[in-house]
């Protein structure tokens, strides 16, 4: 049986972004552009023609803003959309805006480039549009590998020796669909004291630091984006820079990171399967992984050799999961000791964290 094609809209303002979306996803057999539009206007004609499964919608646009558009989208009629934007610096932040009207995912406006930037390009590009279908769907994983994958092979090569002990607990967290408002949830949730977090959200580069700050401006906690050589520290949370990976290192009882360019793994960059092998190798069972929304499998096989290593390891439940890909794929290869729904994985993590945290409800 012939698999549904994900039912696509485009609206942008430049022609020339219009084609070139819709010239790269239709390269998905399992993507369809149905119709594009200059702007909220038309594609509300567009829509009243035929309903889309996912939109792809520009921020900064004539006659009506994409933000104004998809909160009447969101209290109209709910589909899931796909923010495709160039805007950095403080645009960054509006169109963060986005994912707390609704939107389910942010991604980069692919740019003339080398052929290895355009296929990355197109390869996000498509990963977004599915994982939006899924979202809104809730249907399951597609059982065909759509593009070849790397594994953590590709930046850090599996561990051979014994790790020194230390005692100092570092947690590692990673997400994608639906993960910017999952970890506002979680890290609102923790104490100003609580133990050292690395995070690996999928998200465009220049957005990255934007939502550090803005998760900084609502937690009690710490949080900035990664810089390389950053200690990880109690009270704070680092974020991977967009499109770059981020590892967890240690010199002796100091944990920090280190930031690396490479080749897509699992299909992105920073990848969680790199950050959890690095927990693995260098922190073990000193280390605490939660796994949580997203599509794919990036982070599952991370996170068994975490737990391998005697890290607690964390999965986000189904019902709090926008799409429950990556927390599945995690359970299914008997990578994760806990699942937990979004509101008490801070506890859990707190528990596990030390016997300071101890008095703590999981």
């Amino acid at each position: 049986m012939t698999e549904k094609k994900i039912r696509v809209l485009i609206v942008d303002d430049s022609a020339l972004v219009r084609q070139t979306l819709s010239q790269v996803l239709s390269t998905d057999p399992l993507i369809e552009v149905i119709a594009t539009a200059s702007d909220p206007f038309v594609a509300a004609e567009r829509i009243a023609e035929q309903l889309p499964d996912v939109i792809t919608l520009d921020v900064e646009m004539p006659r009506m803003d994409g933000l104004t558009f998809l909160r009447k989208i969101m209290t109209q009629h709910p589909i899931p959309v796909v923010i495709c934007s160039s805007l950095v610096g403080e645009g960054a932040q509006t169109t963060l805006k986005a994912l707390e009207y609704g939107a389910v995912d942010i991604i980069a406006k692919p740019r003339l480039g080398s052929k290895l930037f355009i296929e990355e390009s197109r390869i996000m590009l498509c990963e977004a549009v599915r994982a939006a279908a899924q979202a809104r769907l809730r249907a399951p994983d597609p059982s065909h590998a759509v593009e070849p994958k790397l594994n953590a092979d590709a930046i850090l090569s599996r561990s051979t020796g014994a790790m020194i002990e230390t005692t100092e607990k570092v947690v590692v967290i990673g997400a994608s669909t639906g993960g910017t408002e999952a970890l506002r949830a979680l890290l609102e949730a923790l104490p100003p004291d609580a133990p050292g977090i690395v995070i690996v959200q999928h998200m465009p580069e220049m957005f990255t630091r934007a939502f550090a700050d803005r998760l900084d401006s609502l937690c009690r906690i710490t949080v900035k984006e990664a810089e390389r050589n950053d200690t990880v520290l109690r009270g704070r949370a680092l974020i991977a820079p967009g499109n770059h990976h981020t590892l967890l290192k240690r010199s002796g009882a100091r944990y920090y990171v280190d930031i690396k360019d490479g080749p897509l793994v699992s299909r992105h960059r920073p990848s969680v399967d790199v950050l959890f092998r690095s927990a693995a190798r260098y922190a073990g069972a000193n280390a605490v992984g939660v796994i949580m929304t997203g599509m794919g499998d990036d982070g599952a096989s991370g996170m068994l050799e975490m737990k391998q290593a005697g890290a607690v390891t964390i999965a986000q439940d189904e019902a709090t999961s926008v799409v429950f890909g990556m927390p599945n794929e995690a359970i299914k290869r008997g990578a994760v000791d806990i699942v937990l729904p979004l509101q008490r994985i801070a506890a859990s993590m707190l528990v596990h964290a030390g016997p300071e945290f101890s008095g703590t409800q999981p």
